[in-house]
């Protein structure tokens, strides 16, 4: 536990303290007045007030479109179902910038709803929430999904026999079965869209702002630091009580798994009512998950003239637009290098706070377990600030070394990393490793030999997911990453944040390329579950 406790203290905790620290603490002392000053202003009510109800208006948008799909996953066969299953997961291992983007092709100035019907809904609150659906779609497919599968619908198919009508019967028999994991969803969506960053950055505009983009324009643009400290204490607190909500939802989801008969249940769609449902859950994929893609990459070789690769060749000249100190291309590379080491981070502190918690248990290793989840959501952008104030003089100077990003990305993946390994470590049975001790196997050798052939497969899953997520972070990146070694997501929004035609058709090629990189990595995944595993997000 020593390892992954002082990498959290001295990058997670460390810079978040002392970004609260010099915005509540002046030379006379602690400035505790500043919060209640703070929430009183009605700029800043009205971002509190925006934050929470856009947060509950997307869960339950979600929810109400993909419950649906977690039902056809469940219960129905039908050809191309995994192909499909990997096609509705991509959206959530997109970075938030890349899914801005492709609404912004689809919703924005010059987007398809524009030349078609001359709508647009940019800068509406509309595009924030389609945006947030289509990034969280996946979360309630694979959560709910994988629970429905494993129901028993003999027990629902009994309740009808004794006079109880289909709805009824659904309502009384699968509905409470199926709460915690609904509850679980909902609130892993709510979390996600409560912290949103990349999303309302580049579609809300001026007119919308979460915690996160309050907390980015105080910190960066308007240098207010008393202002950003005082909500990141209220994001912190909200996502404080949030988690530890989830972490009680999913002990009830484990309990629950524990009683259903595992046997497989899907069949064929029967009759018109369920071939029309199918129907149904495959156009809103279609529209919702992979029109906003085709039409992203359709913009990027949308060149003056007709189509080509123009944009994409505008990438390796440095410049082409004056945005950069090098080419854009060169973006690829470096994100590709910062993924790469921010995963084998991420494994070495993800894979020991793992094995840790298998090893122990009691109130501490519960707080453990909860310090490792932070990550996700207290604010990025708290601790890519905190980053540049703490990190910068002996003897950690480290605030123009390259590996200030990979450490930032790494916070982000080490939960993933937890997440996937700690079920598999946890049933790993303990006598083979006393077994190979009594052999006169060092614990290192026993680990090599016994644990290892076990955990590779999740092991790999780890680091696909760790790999995807550093890829595609933003928050904290925007501030560390170097004008001359920018990362792909940060050179998107610079592409995105400057006028021309040019610009915004390299984003748009930038974007393409991310999420073809991203959609690889979740496609190996895919390769590497087995149909047992797949079921669970």
């Amino acid at each position: 536990m020593a390892v992954p406790l002082a990498f959290f203290a001295l990058f997670f905790g460390w810079p978040v303290a002392s970004i609260v620290g010099r915005g509540l603490k002046t030379d006379s002392g602690w400035q505790f007045g500043q919060i209640a000053e703070v929430l009183s202003r009605p700029d800043i009510a009205g971002v509190l007030w925006f934050t929470t109800w856009q947060a509950c208006a997307s869960t339950a948008l979600t929810l109400l479109l993909a419950l649906p799909a977690a039902y056809v996953f469940a219960r129905f066969e039908f050809p191309g179902k995994q192909l499909l299953r990997a096609v509705v997961t991509v959206p959530f291992v997109l970075p938030t910038v890349v899914v801005g983007t492709a609404f912004l092709a689809l919703v924005g100035r010059g987007g398809l709803t524009d030349e078609l019907w001359g709508v647009r809904l940019d800068t509406t609150v509309w595009a924030i929430l389609l945006a947030h659906v289509f990034f969280n779609y996946a979360v309630v497919v694979r959560t709910v999904g994988g629970l429905w599968a494993q129901l028993d619908p003999r027990q629902e198919e009994a309740a009808r026999v004794l006079g109880a009508g289909r709805f009824a019967a659904w309502r009384r028999v699968t509905l409470p079965a199926l709460a915690p994991a609904v509850g679980a969803a909902a609130l892993m969506v709510f979390l996600f869209t409560f912290s949103s960053f990349g999303v309302v950055q580049i579609l809300g505009g001026p007119s919308y702002a979460t915690l996160e983009v309050e907390v980015y324009r105080q910190t960066a643009q308007l240098l207010d630091l008393s202002t950003a400290a005082v909500l990141t204490l209220v994001q912190f607190a909200a996502i404080g009580m949030i988690l530890g909500i989830h972490a009680w939802t999913v002990r009830r989801r484990e309990t629950a798994l524990r009683l259903v008969d595992p046997s497989g249940t899907a069949h064929r769609p029967r009759g018109l009512a369920q071939r029309a449902l199918l129907g149904g859950v495959l156009l809103t994929i279609a529209l919702l998950i992979v029109l906003p893609l085709g039409v992203l990459v359709e913009r990027s070789f949308d060149v003056p003239g007709g189509y080509g690769l123009g944009f994409y060749r505008a990438l390796q000249d440095a410049g082409a637009t004056g945005t950069f100190l090098v080419p854009p291309l060169d973006a690829i590379w470096n994100s590709l290098q910062y993924a790469l080491a921010a995963t084998a981070i991420a494994l070495l502190i993800g894979g020991l706070a793992a094995a840790a918690l298998t090893r122990r248990a009691g109130p501490f290793l519960r707080g453990f377990d909860a310090l490792l989840m932070l990550p996700l959501g207290v604010s990025a952008v708290t601790v890519g600030f905190g980053f540049l104030i703490t990190l910068d003089e002996p003897p950690l100077d480290l605030r123009t070394s390259w590996i200030l990003v990979p450490l930032a990305q790494a916070l982000v993946g080490v939960p993933f990393v937890v997440r996937t390994m700690l079920p598999v470590l946890r049933a790993v049975d303990a006598r083979l490793r006393e077994a190979a001790a009594v052999l006169g196997a060092s614990p290192w050798r026993a680990w090599r030999e016994v644990d290892l052939p076990l955990v590779r497969r999740a092991l790999l899953i780890a680091a696909g997911f760790a790999f995807a997520v550093s890829l595609g972070e933003f928050g904290a990146t925007v501030f560390i990453a170097r004008p001359d070694n920018p990362t792909l997501p940060v050179a998107v929004a610079r592409l995105l944040g400057r006028a021309g035609e040019l610009n915004y058709g390299q984003a748009m090629a930038l974007s393409t390329i991310l999420m073809l990189v991203c959609a690889a990595s979740l496609l190996l995944l895919e390769r590497l579950r087995s149909d047992k595993t797949s079921g669970e997000f």
